[in-house]
């Protein structure tokens, strides 16, 4: 029942048919009235379900918005079918069921519409509606605060939702709308989520905050396009893309978040152009996947309130940062796992309390004309298979230029290191580079300081005013071509001229250097790859952590190779082997590590002329057209010949909705070259274990010659602990009281679901409790060497921040 009257003012084509009349109710208003006809609705409370269905201007009072009140019992307040004009009407749902305002079709203008509800959604539109709204607000603590769905479109000018029990803006279904101005806060769930292929959004000048969830969330193959707008005060990731998922961002900015600024998952691509991140908990940009991808342009990432990277890049993803900066965070950006990539171009990273560039597991940086000021580390490659190249780069200000350590083989090209700490370029345990045209100025240490043999090439490389001189090398160093300092007239290693020689670098970040030793630098010549005996490399094996069945089964196949070829040489028959092999098991249990040494054993046995490793993937493999595979799969082939080619995650190759798909073309490739080429190389192929069952019935000829599968079983919590006390012994770090029994109660409790990483799990926790050991002990002001080495219990990353992911 109305408390007040209708006024209809009926207009049609002739100025004679023009009357005015007054309705007790606005539903019979409504029916009486025809297109074109306003009704003006006297103050009051209608607890009617109103249906507009022709196109009617319906009103308030001038002078007294918000004085009408639709407020029915239950059902939908407010249904709009036509190209009507709303304006000035205060509406109250109470049915969780239903949406307080409907929008389904035509393109009618709403104004001033006040929604106060506890509905499913406080506005929603549909199916072929293209509605304008312009300062509707919208409080409704019981659902969605604006709902666009099932192809339903439109604008929003200067909309605001102000409270939300769920998201405050939700697009799916094929909704494609438009946000101009808009203002999204205080919502239980995402501020803007857009959700399914066909949906997308739109939104200029809007402002996301106060959101207890992620600010905006892009999901299932959806596309949003934001321009000038701004993310801030969330309770978890400001920006979040998953599955496919495409995202725009222009002048935008990202800010106030505790978690992640922007995280992508899935095969998600966001380009960002001239936005801002700053003052996040965790990462600044957080890309994962293969096929996931970012582009970002004149961007700057900055302020980190936690201890984790501003950019973190792994499990095979992408992200390209160009003409950007990055600055005040604890590290710029760290690339990890193989196949992913970051390309950096001309772009500045500064003001880096740790490490500009890290690069680990096999991932690649590229860095062209990158400026790297003030940091501990410009840029370091830590493990096998990681590089790179870093081309026209200067680092200025930090302990230690660039590191190359443990097998990483980077290319590094034209790049200028000034006044570092410690040693401008550092290669040590194993690892490689090239480093061409490349100058050292002012190091408070060395210039070039190459360790362990390490078979580095410099080439007319120079070195400037270094401290302790410009070439450190170990005995069987690094070939060196055409490199001078100001020191002497050119570094000839093939001279037997004297040469400053150490072992460790310089006190700091790597560890104390002793007084400097003269030896005699031998001549030069090309260090050929060491053969240690089988014995050796089963006694590295064994002092891997755990792994105790994939020690046996290695041993036996040594022993059978073994046995055979004494057979052979006293002129009896030996028995056929089977040597390629099935890795299966989670990532991070050591199947690289162990097929490494594999090689290494078949090669000390003679059955493998190098036993080198050559690691590929689906993408290494498989091309983008027809032939191509063919291609790709023999030149890594014969990368691998004479030695092992290990194929991580091979069923990759064989997707199970295939259709077209270019894997089995790899396959059958593979299988072809194994058959022709039985001696030269060992094949290992890699992966979960239910994968690679379905891999191995692909083709018949595939499990007749991988006829041996070892399993890697998952780290227990005591295994992860002995791996952080091998990290620890190996950094002269010492687990102080009671960190023991922390970490074990830590590596029990933290989920280990089918992504978790089991070493390297272990690996990042050490990483991140020296992270924290950094920060804590940073605050004493004469640390004994006790502060300076012991970790305790509350160095250990917070268990609900780092179940997830380790960092």
């Amino acid at each position: 029942m109305a408390q007040g009257t209708v006024q209809v003012t009926h207009t049609g084509t002739s100025r004679w048919r023009r009357r005015t009349g007054e309705y007790a109710s606005l539903t019979a208003a409504l029916e009486a009235a025809g297109d074109g006809d306003v009704l003006t609705v006297a103050p009051g409370t209608y607890r009617e379900n109103l249906v507009v269905q022709r196109g009617v201007t319906l009103r308030g009072p001038e002078g007294s918005p918000g004085s009408v009140r639709i407020a029915p019992v239950d059902g939908v307040p407010l249904t709009v079918r036509a190209s009507a004009v709303v304006q000035d009407l205060h509406i109250e749902g109470q049915d969780s069921a239903a949406p307080a305002l409907l929008v389904e079709d035509g393109a009618p203008e709403l104004t001033d519409i006040r929604v106060m509800t506890r509905s499913a959604a406080g506005i929603e539109v549909r199916g072929g509606a293209r509605p304008t709204l312009r300062r509707c607000t919208v409080d409704n603590a019981g659902g969605i605060g604006i709902a666009v769905l099932d192809g339903g479109g439109g604008v929003f000018e200067e909309c605001e939702v102000v409270a939300a029990g769920q998201s405050g803006v939700a697009v799916r279904g094929g909704g494609h709308p438009r946000l101009e101005r808009c203002r999204v806060h205080h919502t239980s769930g995402a501020g803007l989520s857009v959700t399914g292929e066909y949906s997308g959004l739109e939104a200029v000048g809007c402002e996301v905050y106060e959101v207890k969830g992620a600010g905006v969330q892009i999901t299932a193959r959806a596309t949003a396009h934001l321009t000038d707008c701004a993310v801030h005060r969330t309770t978890s990731d400001g920006v979040t893309l998953d599955t496919d998922a495409v995202l725009t961002l222009a002048d935008c900015r990202i800010h106030d978040i505790p978690e992640n600024a922007i995280d992508l998952r899935s095969r998600s691509v966001l380009t960002l152009t001239r936005s801002t991140v700053r003052e996040f908990g965790r990462n600044g940009l957080s890309v994962w996947d293969p096929g996931t991808r970012v582009d970002a342009n004149q961007c700057e990432i900055h302020d980190s309130t936690g201890d984790y990277p501003a950019v973190w890049v792994s499990d095979g993803a992408t992200a390209v940062l160009e003409s950007c900066r990055v600055h005040d965070v604890p590290d710029a950006l760290f690339v990890l796992d193989r196949g992913s990539r970051v390309d950096v171009i001309d772009s500045d990273l500064t003001q880096v309390r740790n490490t500009a560039v890290s690069v680990s597991d096999g991932a690649t940086a590229q860095l062209d004309d990158v400026r790297i000021r003030e940091a501990a580390t410009g840029a370091w490659f830590r493990d096998h298979g990681s590089g790179g190249v870093l081309a026209d780069c200067t680092v200025d200000g930090t302990q230690t230029g660039v590191i190359v350590t443990k097998g990483a083989d980077p290319t590094i090209e034209r790049c200028t290191v000034t006044s570092p700490a410690e040693a401008g370029f550092y290669v040590s345990a194993g690892g490689r580079g090239t480093f061409q045209r490349c100058k050292v100025v002012g190091s408070g240490g060395y210039g070039f300081h190459v360790l362990d043999g390490c078979r580095t090439t410099l080439k007319r490389c120079r070195t400037e005013r270094c401290a302790r001189g410009g070439y450190e090398f170990a005995e069987d160093g690094p070939l060196v071509e055409e490199c001078t300092s100001d020191e002497s007239a050119s570094v000839r290693p093939a001279a037997p001229e004297a040469a400053v020689q150490t072992a460790t670098q310089s006190a700091g970040l790597l560890g104390a250097v002793p007084e400097p030793r003269v030896t005699e630098q031998p001549p030069a010549r090309p260090a050929p790859e060491p053969s240690r005996s089988s014995k050796a490399v089963l006694g590295e094996l064994d002092t891997l952590v755990g792994l105790e069945s994939v020690k046996r089964e290695v041993r036996a196949l040594t022993d059978m190779i073994e046995v055979g070829r004494r057979r052979q040489e006293a002129g009896l028959k030996a028995a056929s082997v089977r040597r390629h092999l099935v890795f299966t098991g989670s990532p991070g249990t050591g199947k690289t590590t162990v097929a490494r040494l594999y090689g290494e054993i078949l090669a000390s046995l003679g059955v493998l002329e190098r036993g080198h490793l050559v690691e590929v993937s689906r993408v290494d493999l498989v091309g983008e057209h027809i032939g191509s595979t063919a291609i790709r799969t023999q030149e890594a082939f014969e990368k691998a010949r004479g030695g092992v080619l290990f194929i991580d995650e091979a069923y990759a190759l064989s997707p199970e909705d295939s259709g077209r798909d270019f894997g089995r073309e790899a396959i059958d490739t593979l299988v072809k070259l194994m058959e022709d080429h039985r001696e030269a190389v060992v094949v290992i192929v890699a992966g979960y274990t239910e994968e690679m069952n379905r891999f191995l019935s692909v083709n018949p000829g595939v499990a007749s010659r991988f006829s041996r599968t070892i399993t890697f079983g998952d780290y227990d919590a005591e295994e992860l602990l002995r791996i952080v006390e091998q990290q620890a012994e190996e950094h002269e770090y010492t687990l102080g009281t009671g960190t023991t029994e922390a970490l074990l109660k830590y590596f029990t409790a933290i989920p280990k679901g089918p992504t978790f990483g089991n070493g390297r799990t272990a690996r990042q926790t050490f990483e991140a409790m020296v992270e924290r050991h950094a920060g804590r002990v940073a605050q004493v002001m004469a640390p004994s060497t006790d502060d300076l080495t012991l970790l305790y219990p509350e160095d250990l990353p917070e268990l609900a921040q780092d179940a997830a992911r380790p960092a």
